[in-house]
Formats: structure tokens, sequence, C-alpha cells
């Protein structure tokens, strides 16, 4: 607020954040539904639904499609991202929860917990090609923006699964602290950065060695550790910084990604799951679980702009420009 006087009396003038007209897609995993927040108003516009526990939610690379895992349907929904409305769906394999879609949008990769497995997915076909064998809960995947690596985290075997894009077969197993829940790759393909929800660790891996070169513990001053589980990570496209969602910590982790140091925590609702980037890399999202809404963060201030209510359980969030 600032203050500005005229004739001889003062008044207040209010200055509110106005954001772009980006959309926001929120799953809400207890509501059968997927949330569509217009962020220029930072309101929730409409809740859509779209079937039985939606959880994984992802964008083609040109935006016109709008993916969504309806774990309790065994099947991978394709849904027109203007209109919302269904127009196909992808054989997921049984309990699909969280896939990956490969840079040039052909192929999708999606975790089969139940069958410690990743199904791959000709999307254009519909069809499932394959089905590669991975350790024990498989939930964490990504695939690297080079097309080279598709990373697998099996929460039970304490892995991640290196496979090779072309042949699809297991190159490496490297061992990570316990429950490895999310990766990331760096813009560059140069990094993989992995949460350990168990542990409370966030551990940088080299895509050469596809070893660990750093791992961070991870603390909130005032919270016992056990409050601190890291799930989501996304690194922005320079590499300046990576951001943690720490789970019933609720707060986002501001780690610089030069120095591997936490510079900032941000508080947010409650039990923070999964976050996601504006276009532009100027916003963070995050879906809060059980607080039921999602948290709009300005980067470039890197504080909390607002929260927004949005239904029960959000999960998963894409957005489009």
């Amino acid at each position: 607020m600032q203050l500005i006087k005229m004739a001889g009396f003062t008044m207040a003038a209010m200055y509110t954040t106005v954001l772009p007209a980006e959309t926001v897609f929120v799953s809400l995993e207890k509501d059968n539904a997927i949330a569509v927040v217009q962020s220029q108003d930072g309101v929730l516009q409409k809740t859509v639904n779209v079937g039985q526990r939606p959880r994984g939610l992802a964008l083609s690379p040109d935006a016109k499609f709008l993916y969504v895992a309806t774990s309790d349907e065994n099947t991978i929904k394709i849904l027109d991202s203007n209109s919302l409305q269904e127009i196909g769906r992808l054989p997921s394999g049984e309990d699909p929860e969280t896939f990956a879609v490969s840079p040039d949008g052909k192929l999708m990769y999606v975790s089969n917990e139940d069958d410690s497995a990743v199904t791959v997915i000709d999307i254009a076909a519909k069809k499932a090609l394959q089905q590669i064998k991975v350790g024990v809960e498989p939930e964490g995947i990504t695939v690297s923006p080079d097309n080279r690596w598709l990373i697998s985290a099996s929460e039970t075997t304490n892995m991640l699964h290196w496979i090779d894009i072309k042949t699809r077969q297991i190159v490496e197993n490297t061992l990570v602290d316990p429950r490895p829940r999310a990766a990331a790759f760096t813009a560059d393909s140069q990094q993989l950065w992995a949460t350990s929800e168990m542990a409370g660790t966030v551990m940088v891996l080299d895509t050469a060695t596809r070893q660990i070169q750093h791992s961070l513990k991870l603390e909130v001053p005032g919270l016992s550790a056990d409050l601190i589980q890291p799930v989501g990570v996304v690194i922005d496209a320079e590499r300046h910084y990576a951001y943690v969602a720490l789970g019933p910590a609720n707060r986002v982790a501001v780690i610089n990604a030069q120095t591997y140091q936490v510079e900032k925590l941000l508080l947010v609702g409650q039990r923070v799951w999964n976050l996601a980037f504006s276009p532009d890399q100027k916003r963070l999202y995050t879906t809060n679980g059980v607080s039921n809404d999602i948290s709009i963060i300005d980067l470039t201030e890197q504080k909390v702009l607002k929260s927004v209510a949005v239904g029960r359980y959000p999960w998963g969030v894409a957005v489009k420009p």
C-alpha cells in the first residue's frame, strides 16, 4: 500500500499483483475431478468431473491435450485442454499414479506400483508397447530433456533405475536414500535431482556417472525430522534454483542449484505434494493435499502470493499458457 497526499488529505492506493492469464489444472484425488484456476485473478474458475481418483497430471508438449491418471479406473484419460472433454484413453496398466511424456510427445511412460513395472505407451496409437520390469513400488518417473534416459524411482527397493530410451533396457541401478519419491532432470540433462521421503534428503546425481554427487539433508527450524518428507522437485531452466516440496513440513525449500545450499523456506499449505512452474518460470504452483488448496509463489521475489481453495486432496498440477 502507498499513501498519496491530495488537496490536503491522504488517501491509500492499493496495489495488487496482476498475474498473466495462464490456466492451472489441479487433480482432486477425493473429488474425482479437475480444478481449473485462472491465475490472472487467482481464483477457482470451475471443477470438472474426470473419473475415479485422479492423481498424475500433465500437458502434451503443444499444450493441446491434458493427460490425467485416473488410478481406480486403471487408465489415463486424454482431455481436450480447452473444453476438458474426454477424447480418448490410454492403456496404462493397473493403478496408474505417475507418468512422464517424452519430449517429442509421442510416448508415455507410466509407473505401475502393484506390478513393479513401467508401461510404455504409443500415445497416437493408444497402444501399450511394452512393460519394463523395475524395482518394488515404482512411483517417481521422468525423462531427460535430451530423450536419452528414462528414470524410474522404486520406493521399496530404494533405487533409481536408469533405462535407455532406445533399447528400453535398464543400464544401471543406483542405490539411493530410503523411499525415493520424485526425480527431475536439469534442462541440460547433465544432472538428476531426486528426493528421499524417509531420509529427508535431496540427492543430485551426475548423469554421466549415474552416481550421487551431492546429498543435502533438509531441515526446518522448530520442526522434528520426521515431519520433513521431501516429495516433488523442480529445477529452473538456468539451473539457478531447485524447489522441493517438503510434505507435512508445509514448506517449499528454495535451494541454490550451484552451491546446493537452502536459501529460503516458503510456508505454503498443509502437506505440499507437487510443484509446477509457470511457462515463463516466474511463478511456482504447489498442491497442498491436506489444506485443500494450491499456493501461488512469485519466484522473482521468492514469496507466496496467495492460496486458492480448489477442492479435496489436490495432488497433481499442470500449467497451460
